[in-house]
């Protein structure tokens, strides 16, 4: 043997890449680098590549290997399948002498006096060119888990050597352009964490579907790892900010209950190495995996990661970072740490956007990978076996995937799984591929038939949706490098936090309207008062449903709180250090009574556009216990998570006075003007704004323009009436001439003015006017921000705006 046979943890660098491979070099990396800074790493050691050539060598096994693996090409799966078993074959073979044993054996003895007799053990592949900044082989080589004594181990080991031939690392690496009898792969053996008596999961640095790169993303379930990576489970979800973390804030951004259905476990009573998959009980599936300091210990372990590797690379490196929880110690260990391969290596020099115009009630939802959309025939595959049949096109429909079908999953317009989260294989594979995928959709297996026309959605955010037929799907790429940037900031509006990340990476200068009841409506769902006074709802299935939603908290208005925070939270964060503009709650009346115990708490009125609404609701008895929630969960945003680029903005506030007892009511509930630079803006949306514009002024920081109320009130439209929709139209000469007055008023005031309606996205005459006029912002849906930002250009470069009459 030309080299050492083996090396321990405290002995590898980073830069030992080609002696043992990506993951033993980063295993020993963070245990000699980064064990002292938080970041625990099991102790253990790797056999290195010099010993998988030397076995082959001795054994005369390289031509034997040259000709097995002559045309062995990805796209016919059964031969594939031969080919990597005559090879695997091969390589276990040569690898069943004492070149391996021996080494294997003393080595093992040294951590059994370390850890005692018997120690269990993780034995894991790691090939030289895997986990490389450009190629990772993730899932491509064998792992083995609980493996005792040195029989057990040289099995193991040899097996992982074997594994250098697996079907999908194979077809990786004739598409990567690597050759197959230059790769080398040591094997690493650490200590075993009792995850199975606790929980694992990855980390990201990253959003792994966005690429936003201002978050740690934490997955995790009950159990070994590999349940996640194989997709059996849907796992929690946490993210936190990494921008404030730095700050010193510690707080969990946003979380989401995964299924948890399965959890692989050690299988008692039969050999070592061997687990086994088991239920999980209602009551674990019902709870977090991890408590929120366990989440942001590894949020804090995933960052330092990133940073010393960003470090060592001289550019940013975001991390994919493995992580288990040893269940008798209760301590969090980091078991792995790879670059991000697929999201972080996306260039950002044009928008493509996917929109589908006409949808319909979704077949089976489940979380989204990617930002696409396509359609085609359901494929249901059930096995390997049934590959053969698939065409290109066709949508792969299967309970879960499995790495050996990655030739014909590359082949498919989309993929949809009963179970997985978004580490599974299939989102891996899907994202590398560029196809959209839904993974954990239950029951998709069963309800998509096979054959069937079928539209994939993963356009509309955080869920994937399978709609009915072959819907048009509208594509649009806007070229970021030719898009022109006025002087005048375009904002975006937004109320669905799971297209903040996304919407936050295209061009914009903040959230000029953050709608709050987005979030109520559709993350909560409840009735703000039916948490705050739950005794008052009448209907027993109403309170029996509230019941089952806040059972995970010790009081219902901390379910709200929580939610809406995370919501608000998720928003102000994607945009972070940008001003955030977030408007209290603005549902009238019918609106709130749909809302769950809603109708307890909500009068029956002729007009809810002009009734009970805004800012009138804030002090009123009626909700003043509904607002107080409301405010907890900005406190929370701005305090708690740090994110004070969140403005408040109170909407349809019709006089001086009311406006006067809506911000005592803010002060009151720890909401106070300047306080942590806390700037209160008001709507712009009724006739009384502007007439008394001065009068606003002195309470309020800024004004944000609502064109739609405005226009209705100015013209006295009902913009809910098609009788008279003719009729509303934002190009009046009397609502252009209430703009001037808004926009010239609050500068006399030396108050900010924004406007936050679409009728300058939808009429370039009337961006053009504002521009002209020096409107503070224009803040627009984020589809029109490129069409608004060339409008407002072209404006403020002499293009000829309407005079009002």
């Amino acid at each position: 043997m030309s080299g050492e046979a083996v090396r321990w943890f405290s002995e590898i660098r980073a830069g030992d890449l080609a002696a043992v491979g990506g993951k033993n070099a980063s295993l020993g990396e963070m245990y000699s680098v980064l064990s002292g800074k938080g970041v625990r790493v099991p102790n253990g050691f790797a056999l290195t590549a010099d010993v998988y050539r030397s076995a082959l060598t001795a054994a005369g096994a390289w031509p034997r290997l040259a000709a097995v693996l002559q045309g062995a090409g990805s796209d016919d799966v059964a031969r594939l399948a031969v080919v990597a078993a005559e090879a695997r074959a091969i390589v276990f073979e040569a690898t069943g002498t004492e070149l391996v044993r021996a080494p294997v054996a003393d080595n093992y003895r040294k951590l059994e006096a370390q850890y005692g007799a018997g120690v269990p053990v993780a034995v894991r592949s790691s090939a030289t060119a895997e986990d490389l900044p450009t190629a990772s082989f993730a899932g491509q080589h064998e792992s083995f888990l609980n493996v005792r004594g040195i029989d057990e181990l040289v099995e193991a080991c040899r097996r992982c050597f074997a594994s250098v031939f697996t079907d999908r690392a194979i077809v990786y690496r004739n598409v990567n352009g690597f050759d197959h009898l230059k790769i080398g792969l040591s094997v690493g053996i650490m200590k075993m964490v009792r995850a199975d008596l606790a929980a694992s999961g990855v980390a990201f640095t990253l959003d792994t579907e966005t690429g936003f790169r201002d978050v740690v993303l934490v997955t995790g379930a009950w159990g070994l790892g590999e349940s996640i990576v194989q997709g059996k489970v849907d796992p929690d979800e946490f993210y936190v900010h990494k921008p404030t973390f730095r700050a010193g804030s510690r707080c969990v951004l946003r979380r989401a209950l995964g299924g948890k259905q399965r959890q692989l476990v050690y299988d008692e009573g039969v050999a070592s190495g061997s687990t086994t998959y088991v239920d999980t009980p209602s009551e674990k599936r019902d709870l977090f995996c991890l408590s929120d300091a366990e989440v942001l210990t590894l949020a804090d372990c995933a960052i330092r990661i990133e940073e010393h590797y960003s470090g060592l690379a001289g550019e940013p490196r975001p991390m994919d970072v493995e992580w288990a929880k040893d269940g008798p110690e209760g301590e969090l260990y980091i078991v792995q740490a790879r670059p991000e391969t697929v999201v972080s290596r996306r260039r950002g020099a044009a928008i493509e956007t996917y929109r589908l115009h006409a949808t319909g009630p979704a077949i089976v939802e489940g979380r989204a990978v990617g930002e696409k959309a396509a359609a085609g025939a359901v494929r249901l595959i059930s096995g390997s076996a049934e590959l053969a049949a698939f065409q290109p096109g066709e949508v792969l429909v299967a309970a879960v995937t499995s790495p050996d079908w990655e030739p014909a999953m590359k082949k498919a317009a989309a993929i949809v799984t009963d179970r997985g989260g978004r580490t599974c294989h299939a989102a891996i594979v899907a994202r590398e591929h560029g196809i959209p995928a839904i993974v954990g959709a239950t029951n998709a297996t069963s309800l998509l038939k096979d054959g069937a026309p079928v539209t994939v959605s993963c356009a509309e955010g955080e869920t994937g949706r399978v709609y009915a037929g072959l819907l048009p799907i509208e594509i649009s790429t806007t070229d970021l490098a030719s898009l022109a940037r006025p002087r005048t900031p375009i904002m975006v509006n937004l109320g669905n936090p799971d297209l903040a990340f996304k919407t936050a990476m295209r061009p914009n200068d903040g959230v000029g309207l953050a709608r709050m009841e987005f979030i109520i409506s559709n993350q909560i769902g409840v009735h703000p008062m039916a948490l705050a006074c739950p005794d008052r709802v009448t209907a027993a299935a109403d309170r029996d449903q509230i019941a089952r939603l806040t059972r995970r908290h010790a009081k219902p208005e901390q379910f709200f709180i929580e939610r809406l925070s995370e919501g608000i939270g998720t928003i102000a964060a994607a945009f972070h250090p940008k001003p955030v503009i977030v408007r209290l709650s603005d549902f009238k009346t019918n609106e709130y009574a749909k809302l769950l115990g809603g109708s307890d708490f909500e009068p029956v009125e002729e007009n809810p556009m002009l009734g009970f609404r805004g800012a009138a609701r804030y002090a009123h008895p009626a909700y003043a216990q509904g607002f107080a929630l409301e405010c907890a969960a900005l406190r929370r945003v701005r305090e708690d998570m740090g994110l004070a680029n969140v403005r408040i903005m109170v909407p349809f506030c019709r006089r001086v006075d009311e406006a006067s007892r809506v911000i005592e009511a803010l002060a009151e509930h720890g909401l106070r003007r300047g306080d942590n630079g806390l700037e209160i803006y008001v709507m712009c949306e009724i006739p009384n704004n502007v007439i008394q514009i001065d009068a606003f002024a002195r309470l309020f920081d800024g004004f944000s323009i609502g064109s739609n109320d405005l226009t209705q009130l100015v013209l006295g439209v009902d913009r809910d009436s098609e009788l008279v929709a003719f009729d509303f139209d934002e190009r009046d000469p009397g609502v252009l001439e209430m703009l001037r007055l808004a926009v010239t008023g609050a500068h006399r005031n030396g108050r900010h003015v924004g406007i936050c309606g679409e009728a300058p996205a939808t009429y370039p005459a009337v961006a053009s006017f504002l521009a002209q006029i020096g409107i503070d912002s224009i803040s627009v849906n984020p589809e029109s921000v490129a069409r608004t930002m060339q409008i407002v250009h072209d404006a403020e470069h002499h293009v000829e705006a309407p005079k009002p009459a």
